[in-house]
Formats: C-alpha cells, structure tokens, sequence
C-alpha cells in the first residue's frame, strides 16, 4: 500500500502591512512615553534605557529609530506640531491661504492652531532650552528647531504679503520676526505656564497682537 507524505503546513502569508502599523504604533508609544519622561524628569536627567523601560521595547529599537534622544525630541516636536485633527496642524495653516479670507480671519485661525499646538510642543521646547545651556548638543538642537520655526513664519509672512493682506512698508522679514516672536515657547511660558492664562486666551491674544502688527488699520 503506497503511503502519502505528511501533509505540509501552509506557511501563512507575509503581513507586510501588519508589521509597518505594529512598528508605527510602537514609534508613536515611545515617543509619548519620551515627552512624559523629559517633562517628569528632565531632558539630561532622563535616559534612554528609561524610556525604553516604560515603552516595553528595547534601547537599541529606540537607538535604531530615533539615533538618541535629540531624534526623541524632533519626533516628539514633529508629532506636537501636527495638532489634535486628523489633518496636520501645520497643513491646516497652509489651507488658509486657499480660501477668500481677510487677513484677520487668517489670523485669527493661526491663533486657534496655536492655542491646540503650543500645549502640545512648547513644554518640550522650554526642556530644550534650559538643557542648551550646557549640552552643546542640545544647544545645536535648539537652533535647529529655532530655525525651522522661522522658515515656517517666513512662509507665512509671504503668504500674507502674496494675498495682499501685510500692512504698506510692512516687509516679508519684518513680519516674518513678528510672527515668529508671538510663536515663541517662552511666550507661551511666560502667559500659560507663569500667569496662569489658558491656551485659548493666549490664543487670542497672540493673534490680536499679530494682527495689530502685521494688517492695516481697519
């Protein structure tokens, strides 16, 4: 009587897909459990095999993804910055432009992204700060991120100038400092974190302000 071979298991299909959501839910774990830690502990206080602790992975995983905690705080800024909306913040603040608005409603709306952003970011910018002080890495990072703050103020400025919106004299790098002064971490600091205002309020005052500066007189 002829025997039959074994039947073979079917290996199951490779789940590329699966693994890249697994991955990404395991990138944006670490990186919330990096912002708790840096505003618990502080920036040069916390470590990498901490985070890696308290996110279940490995620090080499978190070495391999992120190449230290400088890569932490980009990720967590980057995440921060697209806001609470399934459309990035930053995406938002570009749609503005696309539509009929006066230049006071477009303020007005960057003033509303502010105040959902600015919570999210501006803690772990403050971190930074004072972590710049004697880390010239970190110090390296701050201007980094200072920098591409005002990249993103100057494409506002020129936005603003493009529309026709800026007030007469008012040049694309006047605004653009204007701009990137009320988007200030230490701004919010100084109004949320120190006078106890919300971030709504903030909000509104940062745009009022902006407005007064940037627009005609109405």
């Amino acid at each position: 009587m002829e025997r039959r071979p074994p039947a073979v298991k079917a290996k199951r299909p490779y789940d590329a897909r699966n693994r890249r959501e697994i991955a990404l839910q395991n990138r944006d774990r670490i990186v919330v459990v990096a912002l708790r830690r840096f505003v618990r502990d502080g920036y040069a206080t916390t470590t990498i095999a901490s985070i890696a602790e308290d996110a279940g992975v490995s620090a080499d995983t978190i070495y391999k993804s992120f190449g230290g905690k400088p890569g932490l705080v980009r990720a967590i800024r980057a995440q921060a910055l697209r806001g609470a909306g399934p459309v990035p913040a930053e995406a938002r603040s570009d749609d503005l432009h696309s539509g009929a608005r006066s230049g006071r409603e477009i303020i007005e709306a960057w003033g509303r992204l502010a105040a959902e952003v600015a919570p999210r970011v501006a803690p772990v910018l403050l971190l930074i700060r004072s972590a710049a002080a004697t880390d010239p890495e970190v110090a390296t990072l701050l201007e980094e991120m200072d920098a591409d703050r005002l990249r993103r103020m100057t494409d506002n400025a020129r936005r603003l100038r493009d529309g026709g919106h800026l007030r007469p004299g008012m040049t694309v790098a006047k605004a653009a400092d204007i701009l990137w002064t009320y988007s200030a971490p230490e701004l919010y600091e100084l109004m949320v974190l120190r006078r106890g205002w919300s971030p709504a309020r903030h909000g509104r005052f940062i745009a009022e302000a902006m407005i007064a500066a940037l627009l005609p007189p109405e």
